[in-house]
């Protein structure tokens, strides 16, 4: 893709899938914003591919209206915002409420908050592009994250209300839903996270491949291992039988674990 010109904001950039996602869109041409909390990390990045390091948090509202702010100023405009900070948070209903809170504010307020300062503008000048990195898991569940399966449904959600409500006026909306991928988040998903996901991991860039290879048409899913696209027929055509396979995996995790 030449995406000469275009002004890109990624976050959570300074390692991992948006870092690989940064390098990628650069190379495109584009215009590149890197975000993150680790400054040290996204002023790396930022320097290796000719960009802008603006550090801080992309899930509070303050961060959020710093990092637009900022990033618009220097891009004379965002055309592209690529909303990859996510927080992985183990365990079930007995979590503590504060990772529960924690996970909502890292996985969905932080699309909502980027939404709510970019879209008015978008559909204003009828063009904006909006990518979320959901994981497999907003598709289909992960077993032993409770917070982060409900908080990553939530993104899915939220992407997908806002195709359908601003797609027709110049909304581009796509949602990227890898399984596992070789990053510091699968390092530590503990035992559980390991078993499941380790065996089909692939790397950042990999990812960041098949977000390139789907900007082209637009498409909504971006399905790095493209396998998802069965198991998540099967959850919604089949449910009963799907949760029953999730309950011999459990099965076989809790045995491989214990």
């Amino acid at each position: 893709m030449d995406l000469t010109g275009t002004g890109a904001v990624v976050t959570g950039a300074g390692n991992g899938i948006g870092a690989a996602l940064a390098r990628k869109l650069s190379a495109a041409g584009a215009d590149v914003v890197v975000n993150d909390l680790d400054a040290a990390a996204a002023e790396s990045v930022a320097t290796e591919i000719g960009g802008l390091a603006v550090p801080g948090d992309a899930a509070s509202e303050d961060g959020v209206t710093a990092l637009v702010a900022e990033a618009g100023a220097h891009l004379d405009g965002i055309d592209l915002y690529v909303a990859n900070a996510g927080a992985g948070v183990a365990g079930g209903p007995q979590a503590p409420d504060s990772d529960w809170d924690f996970a909502w504010q890292v996985n969905v307020m932080a699309h909502v908050r980027a939404a709510r300062a970019l879209v008015p503008g978008w559909v204003e000048r009828g063009r904006g592009h909006f990518i979320s990195t959901v994981s497999a898991a907003g598709l289909l569940t992960m077993l032993g994250s409770a917070p982060y399966s409900v908080t990553k449904h939530a993104a899915l959600s939220f992407g997908e209300w806002l195709s359908a409500t601003y797609g027709d006026r110049g909304v581009a909306v796509q949602c990227v839903c890898p399984l596992g991928v070789r990053t510091s988040l699968l390092e530590d998903s503990g035992d559980v996270g390991q078993a499941l996901l380790s065996a089909d991991a692939i790397t950042p860039e990999e990812v960041a491949d098949a977000v390139m290879e789907a900007m082209a048409d637009e498409r909504f899913l971006i399905l790095p291992h493209p396998k998802v696209a069965d198991f998540y027929a099967a959850r919604a055509t089949d449910t009963d039988r799907w949760l029953k396979g999730m309950r011999r995996l459990q099965a076989k995790v809790d045995g491989a674990t214990d």
